[in-house]
């Protein structure tokens, strides 16, 4: 079985990466419900770099008053959207790798907490491939030490097929956190692998480490499969 591995390149908006998810995610749910008429799909991740753009997770939705949202706008730099995701809010933006893998979790044996643990753990191993060691905590996300977060974790389950993912910090302004208590823990900081000395990365080539880490961590799967 092969991983679909589809790279948004450039910029793009939080809205066609998510309506693409939306759709692949469709797939999956219809060959579930009748599948003698569909064709099984592939397990597939999206990666992407986003134009500027706050959101939040399940648990905040609605919350956001409109003069939150105008001020996470930043005078109309940012986006501002709700997610089906667990966490709180957060940010993603250019120099940071979004990663949507939409996969069957029944397929590859996966239990909720395995599959959030098999993101880590390729975020672990991306990191680890530039020299820079990196850890879970007691908190979500992969952490550089107790106080430095490169990487938030964030998924939504229907059926046990996933989306969503992690949002993993490359290159990215981290003044863009500023404005919120990133997935709402205090007095803790974002950091990005620039920032902890590895320079000169493309966000393009940091995604296809991870999608490999993540296709190696996935029983079934035995390659890639690469759709632009």
């Amino acid at each position: 079985m092969l991983l679909r591995y589809i790279r948004l390149p450039n910029l793009t908006s939080y809205t066609q990466a998510s309506e693409l998810q939306s759709k692949l995610v469709a797939q999956h749910l219809a060959y579930k419900a009748t599948p003698a008429a569909n064709s099984r799909p592939l397990p597939a991740v999206i990666t992407a770099q986003f134009n500027p753009v706050y959101t939040c997770g399940r648990r905040e939705i609605g919350s956001a008053t409109p003069a939150q949202q105008d001020f996470l706008r930043a005078g109309g730099k940012a986006e501002f959207h709700e997610a089906l995701r667990g966490g709180q809010t957060t940010f993603h933006g250019p120099g940071q790798l979004v990663a949507y893998p939409i996969i069957d979790l029944k397929r590859h044996g996966l239990s909720p907490r395995c599959y959030v643990n098999l993101l880590e753990s390729a975020v672990i191993k991306t990191c680890a491939h530039y020299g820079i060691p990196t850890r879970r905590t007691e908190n979500p996300g992969v952490w550089i030490d107790n106080d430095r977060k490169i990487c938030a974790v964030g998924v939504h389950l229907r059926r046990n097929v996933s989306s969503h993912g992690i949002g993993l910090n490359v290159s990215t302004d981290l003044s863009w956190f500023e404005r919120i208590v990133a997935c709402g823990l205090e007095e803790k900081s974002m950091i990005s692998l620039e920032a902890v000395g590895v320079r000169g990365l493309s966000v393009e080539d940091v995604g296809e480490i991870f999608v490999k880490a993540l296709a190696d961590g996935l029983d079934g799967v035995n390659g890639i499969d690469n759709y632009e």
